[in-house]
């Protein structure tokens, strides 16, 4: 029990540091700035943070929310990853316990919490995000041969669909970036789990969209009309990783 909690400790750790580096990517990317070179700053009057500044979870608290030199708020967003990312990880680690899957499913995690904001900001997924899943799929396929055409299947069993519906639709029925995040899950996941973390996903945005759009139209707006299938799908893909095997023998159960 205690080797557990300490390990359980050291991942959260970890897993919240990683979340730091997150909200990085998250505020850089979409403007095309660089996430390495570039010291972190107060977006509000510039100053360069100091190493104490940065501590995630604990200097947002310490510092109550506001910049070191110029009060000005800080965005609630960086607690908020930096903690959901540790979440995740500790999630993962529970479900899968010290494994493979579990290295793979954690960095997993984190490239679909950052492109997920992202898109849910921008309807765009940066292409990094999707190469680096696709190469966690590349790890998976060597660490499973035996079973490496359930992989390279599960590649083209949700992105094919997507891409021709893609050019029927010439753009218009699903978004460039979502068949990449699916094609690159798919190695990650096999076919199976792909196509179940698409049907999740499709569900979740079906049933939230709406909600969302409800509570537009009641406030006068339309700007939550559009779409981000990313965050949907995204939330699929996880569950699909960490409970798709069960839920796939629960609905197959209903058969037997």
């Amino acid at each position: 029990m205690l080797p557990t909690i300490l390990f359980s400790i050291i991942l959260f750790l970890y897993g919240i540091t990683i979340g730091s580096f997150l909200n990085v990517c998250i505020c850089r990317l979409p403007k095309k700035e660089n996430i390495v070179t570039t010291r972190s700053h107060c977006t509000s009057c510039g100053y360069q943070l100091k190493w104490y500044d940065l501590i995630p979870l604990f200097s947002w608290v310490a510092l109550g929310g506001r910049c070191r030199k110029c009060k000005a708020r800080i965005s609630v967003q960086y607690p908020v990853i930096e903690a959901l990312n540790g979440i995740l990880w500790l999630t993962i680690f529970f479900v899968c316990g010290v494994s493979i899957e579990t290295a793979l499913y954690c960095i997993m995690a984190s490239a679909l919490l950052a492109l997920s904001v992202i898109d849910f900001r921008t309807y765009e997924i940066p292409f990094g995000f999707n190469l680096m899943i696709a190469a966690l799929g590349l790890i998976r396929v060597l660490t499973d041969l035996p079973n490496w055409t359930a992989y390279v299947i599960g590649f083209f069993a949700v992105s094919a669909p997507l891409y021709l519906l893609y050019f029927v639709t010439k753009g218009r029925g699903i978004g460039g970036g979502d068949i990449k995040l699916m094609a690159a899950a798919g190695l990650l996941l096999g076919w199976k789990l792909a196509i179940l973390a698409f049907l999740i996903g499709c569900v979740l945005g079906s049933v939230i969209h709406v909600i969302r759009m409800r509570v537009a139209d009641a406030k006068g707006s339309k700007a939550e009309h559009v779409l981000a299938m990313g965050p949907y799908l995204s939330a699929g893909i996880f569950i699909a990783a960490l409970w798709g095997d069960r839920i796939v023998t629960w609905y197959l159960g209903f058969y037997a």
